[in-house]
């Protein structure tokens, strides 16, 4: 698949959970981790979306927020990923943060210089992906 969405994963749908205007889908990823998406209960039917089938889970890449230190809080964003700074590439106003985690998983983030100094991310920084079920984008081939 071709997309300007810098983060694409593959995986097998684990789970569907259908509700009445929404639907929850659970994301298996090849590499371990587990991705939850949320669309609409007419865009799971639409796609068809099954226990099984191959998928790939989108997320833009200005969609994932870092997150270095929770303050004992916890979040209600259904994906978040600890790992590890591997890459801080600067721009004139954003910059390009790759957060690499277990099991071969890198996110690619768009964060502003202001946070990436606040934050203090540098290569080998810790800190944990943080994005929400609807920020996710679900991809399948079509069922013949």
């Amino acid at each position: 698949m071709k997309s300007t969405m810098r983060n694409q994963f593959t995986g097998v749908i684990k789970s569907v959970d259908v509700a009445p205007v929404t639907a929850q889908v659970v994301i298996a990823l090849s590499a371990g981790p587990e991705i939850v998406a949320t669309m609409t209960r007419s865009s799971a039917e639409r796609l068809k979306l099954k226990s099984g089938v191959p998928a790939i889970a989108l997320i833009k890449a200005p969609s994932i927020a870092l997150v270095t230190d929770l303050g004992g809080y916890v979040l209600s964003a259904r994906n978040q990923f600890a790992g590890t700074v591997s890459q801080v590439e600067r721009g004139s106003v954003n910059s390009k943060v790759v957060l690499s985690v277990p099991g071969g998983i890198a996110f690619t983030c768009s964060v502003t210089n202001d946070a990436v100094e606040e934050l203090g991310l540098k290569p080998g920084s810790a800190a944990t992906a943080v994005f929400k079920a609807y920020s996710v984008m679900v991809a399948v081939k079509p069922s013949t």
